[in-house]
């Protein structure tokens, strides 16, 4: 009760300019007090209007009050001072480096309570009252504290962004959507997160049904892995039984047959707790994600939604099953037999020879479902729109780059330099050939673009483990049968796969239209210009994962993958 009191006695002995305690106090004519100091420099930036406030009340004095010492004051601060009490509250109402500071508060900053996301500061809970008071500022939207609040100002314009281009997938200012985005196809932030909070609210549901129905088959996996043990400890109970009567004669064997049940049961246990524990891991990935995105959805700053929605969004391929069937099996049932068998024929048996009583292998099947039939292959596109439906936004990666070129654009563009660049030492860097490959890899169906300029360019798709080493025919696009490599250079168009090339016929182009259709095993190259003019086909089998790579020879060359709509 006592530290309540000294804190109460506290707050009404502080300023609530600088929220200490009263340094010079002075009571302006409505009765607040404040440290000399504090109200003479709110007043002097009110000297232009000649109108003079009192910061809590609002109360207006004319003329500017002449301000005089309250020595009562003044000595009642002191006296609470030798009684031991603090010049601060308690530490924890105090930002410390990792909280968000009042924008508002001198000297020792508190910790902000509210960010306004209409004024573009933080606020602690004394200076955010006026957000609750005045009218005009009670229509301000207000939000967790944040230190994020400048990343929704335009650097162009210096506007607060409150737009999103969908057109080119970016955050953007009233000003941007009248000048380098006019003509885009242009929302609210707001309308925007609207739209992807739908996008979200399926996935959720998605992730849901995915960890039920994974659940569903850690279930039946423990369920077989219960039937399995439970067979095999019957089994060692009626061997020791049968056994018993023998004792003295096949206490050896029946100690190996024992050992090989008990082995078998390892071996068939084991193999179902891994793949229990494989789904059990998936169950555990889509929980996380699955609270990554209830975390983002309750995200109140559209645009931190917007800048985290594509990052957070992507899942994982699921796998094929939806449920486990398990077929009802005898597991070491005809160990008993054999058993039992041995012991009615041991007396003769044992006067001629010695019978070998094997364990016939019992294989614990745990039976998936058979996939359901594949849908039939949609059409390929023929259109450029019906293109741009499988367009991705492709990254290049500078763990992959030639240490002459140069990336920029956020790595989407790559420039030859004939100065070496200082890269760090990686195992995934093409040594030899001025090439680069994606960060992402390419499954399904893609479709992307790319621009250059100079004498020429290879734009290729290649397999992860392509050599990084090495002359054109070892790590060169198209020198193995680890990538296939659309060359465009003066010489004329010639396609590369293998160390063997395909000439070509037709202009060359300036822009290249790649189209992958991972599953069929189909890549196609277009000229792009007003129309779309395929240049190359091909159709074969692709066994893993692809990564688009860019290839460039001399000094300035460029390439650039366009951002598509």
């Amino acid at each position: 009760m006592a530290q309540k009191e000294d804190h109460l006695d506290q707050e009404t002995f502080s300023c609530s300019i600088c929220l200490d305690l009263l340094n010079d106090p002075v009571t302006v004519p409505c009765g607040h007090s404040y440290c000399m100091n504090c109200i003479k420099g709110f007043w002097d930036r009110e000297d232009q209007m000649k109108i003079y406030s009192c910061p809590q009340c609002r109360q207006i004095f004319t003329p500017r009050p002449v301000l005089v010492k309250n020595t009562m004051f003044a000595a009642l601060v002191e006296q609470l001072k030798k009684t031991g009490l603090q010049a601060f509250p308690t530490d924890h109402c105090y930002a410390g480096p990792e909280d968000v500071a009042c924008d508002v508060c001198t000297g020792r900053k508190r910790k902000a309570f509210k960010s306004c996301l209409t004024c573009l500061a933080s606020y602690c809970e004394n200076h955010l009252q006026h957000h609750y008071d005045a009218a005009p500022l009670k229509k301000h939207k207000l939000v967790e504290p944040s230190k994020k609040l400048q990343e929704n100002i335009c650097s162009r314009h210096d506007e607060v962004m409150k737009m999103f281009c969908r057109t080119d997938q970016q955050i953007i200012c009233y000003l941007c959507s009248v000048d380098e985005h006019k003509g885009h196809d242009t929302v609210s932030a707001a309308a925007e997160r609207t739209e992807r909070q739908r996008e979200l609210e399926v996935s959720r549901l998605n992730i849901q049904q995915r960890i039920q129905d994974r659940e569903k088959d850690v279930k039946l996996l423990q369920q077989e892995v219960e039937a399995v043990s439970r067979s095999a400890d019957k089994v060692v109970e009626d061997n020791e039984k049968i056994s018993t009567q023998l004792i003295r004669l096949i206490q050896k064997r029946s100690s190996d047959v024992k050992q090989q049940i008990r082995s078998q049961q390892e071996t068939e246990v084991s193999g179902v707790k891994e793949l229990q524990e494989k789904l059990q891991q998936e169950i555990t990935e889509l929980k996380r994600k699955d609270a990554e995105l209830k975390q983002l959805s309750h995200t109140e700053d559209h645009n931190q939604f917007l800048h985290n929605y594509p990052s957070v969004s992507q899942l994982s391929e699921p796998t094929d099953s939806s449920s486990i069937n398990i077929r009802p099996l005898s597991y070491f049932e005809d160990v008993t037999a054999a058993v039992s068998e041995l012991r009615d024929k041991l007396q003769d048996i044992l006067k001629e020879e010695w019978t070998n009583i094997s364990l016939t292998e019992t294989e614990v099947d745990v039976l998936l479902p058979e996939p359901e039939p594949e849908p039939e292959p949609e059409p390929e596109p023929k259109t450029r729109a019906e293109f741009l439906k499988y367009s991705c936004e492709i990254i290049l990666d500078p763990n992959t780059a030639n240490s002459r070129l140069v990336l920029s654009d956020g790595n989407r563009k790559a420039v030859v330099k004939s100065q070496k660049q200082c890269y760090s030492n990686n195992p995934d860097r093409f040594i030899e050939c001025t090439q680069v490959l994606s960060k992402e890899s390419l499954t399904g169906r893609c479709y992307w673009e790319v621009e250059w300029g100079g004498e020429g360019v290879e734009v290729a798709v290649a397999y992860k483990n392509i050599s990084r080493d090495g002359d054109m025919c070892e790590s060169g696009f198209g020198g193995s049968d680890q990538s296939w490599m659309l060359c465009c250079d003066s010489d004329g168009l010639e396609f590369w796969f293998d160390c063997k090339s395909t000439a070509l016929s037709g202009p060359l182009p300036s822009r290249v239209g790649v189209y992958l259709d991972h599953r069929a095993g189909i890549l196609s190259f277009y000229s792009i210009s007003e129309t779309m003019t395929l240049l190359h086909r091909i159709q074969t089998t692709f066994t893993q994962p692809l990564y688009a790579g860019l290839g460039l020879h001399y000094n300035g060359d460029k390439a650039e993958l366009c951002k598509l709509k």
